[in-house]
């Protein structure tokens, strides 16, 4: 009889030392939910609101930036992004549904959709369909701080589809290598390539991006800011893109100002020159925006100013005659979860 009750309570124990470590193992993996919903409501200040462009005058007069197009109320995106965490790997589901996913993704719904692989403590692989690494900017609103977009995010890639190796060289150096479809598509229907590479250093990022296939062709692009005082912070973007002589250059800078836990103040200041056919002095524009930002629990209302001064007579004033420049106001709604 000893022997039997010995023999269970030894597998008892070994049964719940069993049950706790596949519960010890269980907590290593961790899955979260997260996401935004936005909605915006803008006004044009120099130009009338109704609708006045395309044969049936469906189009709304809005700067040459992505997103944040139509005046009256109207809708962003909702984002819900599901993650699951294991020891050394992991997996990315980012799902968009609304104008903005729909501007910046191109089908699929999908903004982002990778799996990782932590292969040391220094280099993670990831592979899918990953937000871009060039820029300032992002998709979501949440991550930006004013709500409209520039010139620079807007011409420059949203996303690509590959493989990228990401290496922390030291505690402030890093790199990032990656093979990519050219930008923006889901599918490869060119045959050819990307390549892309960042070299990081204490926050800040110089960018490289190469294609042959006449879709983006060459980019280089810096980013970073800086911490002037422990409530400002100065931001900066800067990039020049060139495609067989048809690109872009600019440069923005982003002042901002906490001056409270929930409120702050934001200013971009922007440069931007198109070139066509090699010809590097078309049409320019410099844009300023003013966002204010205030924050009550997971809900962020963002009032914005923006005025947009082109080289050419590319706007509408009041009387629908041309004009150089825009000028706009928007409230933009933006909860976070």
């Amino acid at each position: 009889m000893k022997t039997i009750m010995k023999k269970i309570i030894t597998l008892s124990m070994l049964l719940m030392v069993t049950a706790l470590f596949a519960q010890e193992e269980e907590t290593k993996k961790k899955v979260s939910i997260s996401g935004t919903v936005d909605a915006y409501y803008q006004t044009n200040l120099t130009s009338t609101d109704r609708a006045i462009f395309g044969d049936a005058g469906d189009e709304f007069q809005s700067f040459g930036t992505s997103f944040a197009n139509e005046t009256g109320f109207a809708l962003g995106m909702a984002n819900i992004i599901a993650s699951y965490e294991g020891e050394k790997t992991g997996v990315v589901a980012d799902v968009v549904f609304g104008p903005r996913g729909d501007a910046a993704i191109g089908g699929y719904n999908l903004n982002q959709l990778y799996a990782y692989w932590n292969v040391s403590e220094s280099t993670t692989l990831t592979m899918g369909r990953f937000n871009t690494y060039l820029g300032y900017e992002v998709i979501s609103p949440a991550g930006n701080f004013n709500y409209s977009t520039s010139y620079l995010f807007s011409n420059g890639p949203f996303s690509h589809v590959g493989i990228k190796a990401d290496f922390a060289l030291s505690d402030d150096f890093s790199l990032m290598l990656a093979l990519m479809n050219p930008t923006d598509v889901n599918n490869n229907l060119v045959g050819g390539y990307a390549l892309g590479a960042q070299l990081g250093y204490a926050g800040q990022y110089l960018n490289l991006y190469y294609d042959d296939n006449e879709v983006l062709g060459f980019e280089i692009d810096y980013t970073g800011g800086f911490d002037v005082s422990d409530s400002f912070f100065l931001g900066i973007n800067a990039a020049y893109a060139d495609n067989e002589g048809n690109g872009f250059y600019g440069a923005a800078l982003y002042p901002q100002l906490s001056v409270s836990d929930d409120f702050s103040l934001g200013l971009r200041g922007e440069y931007f020159n198109w070139m066509i056919d090699g010809v590097s002095d078309e049409p320019n524009v410099f844009a300023t925006t003013l966002t204010a930002s205030y924050t009550v629990e997971n809900l962020t209302i963002k009032p914005e100013l923006r005025l947009d001064s082109n080289s050419e007579e590319v706007y509408f004033d009041n009387d629908l005659m041309p004009t150089k420049s825009l000028g706009t106001f928007l409230v933009a709604a933006i909860y976070s979860f």
